[in-house]
């Protein structure tokens, strides 16, 4: 877990996908953190994909030269899959990202990591066999 002073400053946002949700807090350090729900980053998230989609705000969305300041991230996830939670963590760091520097907006909207994708599967009916398959019509 990540020591921190209750005189930081911190920047909260909140991210969403599927029926996943990532509150995001971000601030300043001398050195680089990621932590989710009390474990590292590379430990919660398992696979190589998931690992790069966390951290892609960070990687493509900053410009070279903010790239220097570390970020020390905490994230709280619950809900959905570990890919749908993923790309939460990823919607929530882009919005604290922004809330911290308003510049980062065009170039994190662009590559589309503001956008909250609000897919999710549609409820089954009753009578239906899935949410729109219907049982077998015969005429006759």
């Amino acid at each position: 877990m990540v020591e921190k002073k209750s005189t930081e400053k911190y920047i909260e946002s909140i991210g969403r996908r599927k029926t996943s949700t990532a509150r995001v807090r971000i601030w300043q350090a001398s050195k680089a953190s990621f932590v989710v729900n009390g474990k590292d980053a590379k430990d919660y998230f398992q696979t190589e994909d998931e690992r790069r989609l966390i951290q892609d705000p960070i990687v493509k969305g900053l410009p070279t030269g903010k790239t220097a300041l570390k970020w020390s991230v905490e994230v709280k996830v619950s809900g959905g899959g570990i890919h749908s939670q993923a790309e939460a963590v990823r919607h929530g760091l882009s919005r604290a990202l922004v809330e911290s520097d308003l510049e980062l907006r065009g170039k994190l909207k662009t590559l589309g990591f503001l956008k909250r994708d609000q897919r999710s599967k549609e409820r089954r009916k009753f009578g239906l066999k899935k949410a729109r398959k219907a049982p077998q019509w015969s005429k006759r």
